[in-house]
C-alpha cells in the first residue's frame, strides 16, 4: 500500500479537501485504485451532534457514518463510497485506547500517547486503508490521507508524531507528504509574500516530517522567482512545488496538478513511474470546459434556517450544481432566510421580508432542505404553500418533506393544529411523529441514519421515472422524525401521493402532488449521492422542472446570490446577500 498525506499550513480554510480529493482523481485518471482517509484532530467522537454553523454540514455515509464534510468531496471527486472508519478523530482513537485500557489488554502498562496513541493511529491507518470503496475486490493501490487543522495546533500533535513514525515504517517509496500552504498577496506590496509558508515549512521540518511536495495556495499565478525562493529556503525540489491559484470553479484543480506535472513527482516519491499511465482526464476537461460556457441560467431558492453559511448546505449545493451542469445551465441560488419570509419579521424588519419574498418569487424552482429545530419552520411551511399553490417546482428534503405535509394538512385538510412533535409536543394534530426506536436522552448516532430502501407504490410517478422506473432505490437517511402513518388515508384522499415507502409500509419515503409540475419530497437525502455526470434523479428532476419556468425576477434592495466556484474552506463558495 502506498499513502499520500496531504497536510496544511498557516492559515485554516486553504482547500486541503480539495486538493487531497483532486490528488486522488489525478491517481485514479494515472490508473490506479484510490481510498481516503480524513483525521479530524477535535475531541467530538464524530460530525453527528456539531452545529453546522460550527463544522459545516454533517455527510452521511451509506453505513450510517455521520463525518466530516470532506468525505463527500472525496466521494464525490472519485465516485466511491466510504465509511464511518475512513473519518479518523481524537474522539474515536481515545475511545478505542481506554476501551481496551480497561479491558486489561495492555498488561498493567502505564498507558501513554507514545506509544499507545501514537500505535492506535497507526493501525487504524493501515487497517482502513485495506477496505475497497470502489466496488471492487480487494485493497485499493494508493491511500489519500489528509490531516485537519493547521500545522502547529496541539490538537495535532499526536497524529503529526504518530504520521511521522508511520512515514519511517513504512519506508521512502511509499510515503508521499504534500504540503498546502498560503503565498498571500499584500494589496499594499503587490507582490506575493514567502514567508508565511517558509515558517509553515520550518515547523513542520521541526516536528520531523520533510514535505516531498509543495501546493501553494494563492489569489494568482505564482510566477518563477516565487516558486525559486520557496525551493530554496523550504528544502523542495523547483519541479515539486505547484501552485493552486483561483479558479472558475473546483474542477478545474485537478487539471492545475495535471499540467504542472503534479502526478510525475507524486508517482516518483511513491516509485510508481514504472507502472502508471499517462493521465486520462477526457471527461473530466469536457465537463469542466462546458460548465464555463454555459449562457442560460436558472434560480434556485433556497430556503433554510442556515443561510448565513454555504457549507451548511454543501451537499445541497453540489447536487444542484451536477444537476444544472446536466442540463447545461449556470445555477445561481437565491439564499431566502425562512425566518425572514413570516409575520413577525414583516413586523420588526420589513425589508428583510420584502427581499426575502421578492428572492421566493423570482426563483424558477423552491428547495427546502433538511434541518433541527423550529426556528423558521413557519417561513418553510409559507414557502411550500407558495409553491403548491403558484405551480413553482418544489424539492423538500427530510424536513422538508414534513413540512410540505404539514402545510397540506393545514391548507387543503383544514387541520389548522397539524404539527409536528418535534415543534410541539402537545400538538393536538401531530402530523409529524417521533419515530418509535429512537432515542430521546442520547443525541449522537441514535437516528434512522444510512442507506435504506424505499419501495415505489406508483409505477407512473414522477419519481419513479426519474430514477429509472426501478422497483426500489436505496437512498442515505438521517432523521428522528417521521410523518404519521396514521394521517396516510386523509391525506391521499384529500390528493397528495405518497408514492415512496419502506419494506413496513408504514414508513413514508417520497411524496408527491399529482397535477403539479413538479412538487415532490423526500425523508431521506438524495444528496449524498449526487456525483458530476451523476446527478441526483430528484435534483435533475427539479432542475429540468425549473428550467422549463419563466418567472420575473423582483427587483430588491440586495443583490441575489450567486455560485462563484471559488475555493473557500476547501469547497464552492458562495458570496450571500441575503438582506440580513
Amino acid at each position: 500500500m502506498k499513502y499520500v498525506l496531504v497536510t496544511g499550513g498557516v492559515v485554516s480554510g486553504l482547500g486541503k479537501g480539495v486538493t487531497a480529493s483532486s490528488v486522488g482523481v489525478l491517481l485514479k485518471a494515472c490508473g490506479f485504485r484510490v481510498t481516503s482517509i480524513k483525521i479530524d484532530p477535535y475531541l467530538n467522537t464524530d460530525a453527528g451532534t456539531m452545529s453546522p454553523f460550527e463544522h459545516g454540514e454533517v455527510f452521511v455515509l451509506d453505513d450510517g457514518g455521520e463525518v466530516d464534510l470532506d468525505l463527500g468531496n472525496y466521494e464525490r471527486f472519485l465516485d466511491i463510497k466510504l465509511t464511518r472508519d475512513n473519518n479518523i478523530t481524537t474522539g474515536k482513537i481515545y475511545q478505542s485506547v481506554i476501551e481496551k485500557e480497561r479491558r486489561g489488554d495492555y498488561l498493567g502498562k502505564t498507558v501513554q500517547v507514545v506509544p499507545h496513541i501514537t500505535d492506535a493511529i497507526q493501525g487504524w491507518i493501515e487497517r482502513v486503508a485495506q477496505i475497497p470503496v470502489d466496488g471492487k475486490d480487494g485493497p485499493a493501490d494508493v491511500c489519500v490521507i489528509e490531516l485537519g487543522g493547521t500545522i502547529g495546533d496541539i490538537e495535532s500533535m499526536p497524529f503529526i508524531e504518530a504520521l511521522g513514525q508511520f512515514s519511517y515504517r513504512v519506508g521512502s517509496g511509499n510515503f508521499c507528504l504534500i504540503h498546502v500552504s498560503l503565498v498571500p498577496v499584500l494589496s499594499v506590496v503587490g507582490e506575493p509574500k514567502t514567508k508565511p509558508t517558509q515558517h509553515s515549512v520550518r515547523q513542520l521540518r521541526a516536528l520531523g516530517m520533510t514535505p516531498d511536495l509543495l501546493a501553494c495556495r494563492s489569489s494568482k499565478e505564482l510566477d518563477d522567482n516565487v516558486k525559486g525562493k520557496l525551493a530554496q529556503f523550504c528544502h523542495v525540489p523547483l519541479s515539486n512545488i505547484v501552485n493552486l491559484h483561483d479558479v472558475p470553479n473546483i474542477w478545474h484543480i485537478p487539471l492545475l496538478l495535471r499540467d504542472q506535472k503534479a502526478h510525475k513527482a507524486i508517482l516518483k516519491a511513491l516509485n510508481l513511474l514504472g507502472v502508471a499511465t499517462e493521465p486520462n482526464f477526457k471527461e473530466w476537461i469536457s465537463r469542466t470546459k462546458v460548465h464555463d460556457k454555459f449562457h442560460e441560467s436558472v434560480r434556485i431558492a433556497m430556503v433554510g434556517k442556515y443561510t448565513g453559511l454555504s457549507d451548511a448546505y454543501l451537499s445541497v449545493l453540489k447536487a444542484l450544481l451536477h444537476a444544472s451542469v446536466s442540463h447545461n445551465h449556470k445555477l445561481i441560488v437565491d439564499w431566502v432566510p425562512a425566518e425572514d419570509l413570516e409575520v413577525d419579521t414583516f413586523k420588526e424588519n420589513p425589508d428583510a421580508h420584502e427581499v426575502a419574498w421578492g428572492l421566493l418569487k423570482g426563483a424558477n424552482g423552491i428547495l427546502v432542505p433538511g434541518g433541527f429545530g423550529d426556528r423558521g419552520v413557519q417561513g418553510k411551511i409559507l414557502a411550500a404553500k407558495y409553491a403548491r399553490e403558484n405551480k413553482v417546482p418544489f424539492l423538500g428534503i427530510c424536513l422538508g418533506m414534513q413540512i410540505a405535509v404539514i402545510e397540506f394538512a393545514r391548507s387543503i385538510l383544514g387541520l389548522l393544529d397539524a404539527n409536528s412533535t418535534e415543534f410541539d409536543p402537545e400538538a393536538k394534530t401531530p402530523c409529524v411523529i417521533f419515530m418509535p426506536e429512537g432515542s430521546k436522552t442520547h443525541m449522537g448516532g441514535t437516528m434512522r441514519l444510512g442507506s435504506r430502501r424505499t419501495y415505489f407504490q406508483v409505477a407512473d410517478c414522477k419519481s419513479a421515472k426519474l430514477y429509472g422506473n426501478v422497483s426500489f432505490v436505496d437512498e442515505r437517511h438521517r432523521h428522528r422524525y417521521e410523518v404519521n402513518p396514521d394521517l396516510i388515508s386523509k391525506l391521499e384522499s384529500a390528493g397528495l401521493s405518497f408514492v415512496g415507502k419502506d419494506e413496513t409500509g408504514r414508513r413514508m419515503e417520497i411524496v408527491e402532488l399529482p397535477g403539479h409540475p413538479f412538487f415532490v419530497g423526500a425523508q431521506f437525502h438524495p444528496e449524498f449521492k449526487s456525483r458530476p455526470g451523476k446527478p441526483s434523479p430528484l435534483f435533475s428532476g427539479l432542475i429540468a422542472a425549473a428550467c422549463k419556468t419563466t418567472r420575473t425576477v423582483l427587483p430588491t434592495s440586495n443583490g441575489h446570490t450567486k455560485l462563484t466556484n471559488g475555493i473557500h474552506n476547501g469547497h464552492l463558495s458562495v458570496n450571500a446577500h441575503n438582506g440580513n
